[in-house]
């Protein structure tokens, strides 16, 4: 059988937030089957919590936001992303403010922590979302469309390409596919940083937004070329890193899913329209769980043995 996981025992960081750049705590803690996701402001009067829905994310610029009851947690795909690499169901995810920590801009931080606290699984089925038709959302015209679709797939895919005309993201490969049947979360995408132009800075800081981003915690460039001293980490870290951010935004309906996501220039706001469209739909999708490992697909079988999840 196919088991839910959780964590062994609690864990705590501190950082910075991307966009506040205020100090924050994360504590991370066990939580029982079939408890899901949940992020919990800690710091109000009364605590809220927001459990991991697509129907909770209220803000998608620059990030996922969940918004519940005025209060909010935001910058929450990093995180959802690690948590859906290591196969995670269950965590309570403790934060002070109203921004999960950016850490060093990709997930790599927090599949540490999780490592850290060890893994456990439960003795209750793990539950999938398998899409049985096509879902797709569209955006723009010519030269601007944006699309991302779910189509039916025995195990999760991922196929990103990306469009910025810059000389920098232009001179990598600015599509890659990730397949899970095939390679490792850790090691193939985990590691890849958020990314942003110095030019777009000042805009965004006017907003209210990107008042904690550095060249700790992201590929920062000018005009021309990346800035940071130590160049990539990966050939193509720009579009993985799409490809993390997108692994956490859909991780946002709720449970893993059984699927093939193509995306052309998507991003945080087109994953949550497609992850809602699917969910309206419900001849689309069904909830599934495996008894026989032999019936499941190899992708989270490999993610359900140790060496996996540490690979």
């Amino acid at each position: 059988m196919l088991k839910q996981r959780t964590i062994k025992q609690l864990v705590k960081t501190v950082g910075i937030g991307l966009h506040s750049g205020t100090k924050v705590e994360l504590t991370l803690r066990p939580a029982a089957p079939d408890t899901g996701i949940v992020f919990r402001r800690v710091d109000l009067n009364p605590i809220v919590d927001f459990h991991a829905s697509a129907n909770v994310v209220g803000d998608t610029r620059m990030a996922s936001t969940l918004v519940k009851d005025g209060a909010k947690v935001s910058t929450v795909e990093h995180l959802m992303s690690a948590c859906a690499g290591l196969g995670i169901d269950n965590l309570y995810i403790d934060v002070d403010a109203e921004e999960i920590p950016i850490m060093d801009g990709s997930s790599a931080s927090f599949v540490f922590l999780l490592q850290q606290a060890g893994l456990e699984e439960q003795n209750t089925p793990k539950k999938f979302i398998r899409v049985k038709k096509p879902i797709e959302i569209r955006e723009g015209e010519g030269a601007n469309e944006k699309w991302a679709r779910l189509e039916p797939y025995h195990g999760f895919r991922l196929d990103f390409f990306i469009e910025f005309n810059h000389p920098a993201v232009d001179g990598t490969s600015q599509r890659a596919v990730v397949d899970f049947g095939q390679v490792s979360y850790i090691r193939d995408v985990a590691r890849a940083r958020t990314f942003g132009f110095m030019q777009d800075v000042e805009a965004l800081r006017a907003i209210g937004l990107a008042r904690g981003g550095s060249l700790e915690n992201a590929i920062v460039m000018d005009e021309f070329r990346i800035l940071n001293p130590d160049g990539l980490r990966y050939e193509d870290e720009f579009v993985r890193h799409k490809i993390l951010d997108a692994i956490g935004d859909l991780y946002l309906i709720g449970n893993p899913l059984l699927a093939s996501y193509t995306a052309h220039k998507s991003g945080h706001a087109l994953n949550n329209q497609l992850l809602r469209a699917l969910l309206a739909q419900p001849e689309a999708y069904e909830i599934v769980s495996f008894d026989d490992l032999q019936a499941a697909p190899q992708s989270y079988v490999r993610q359900s043995f140790r060496e996996w999840a540490h690979a």
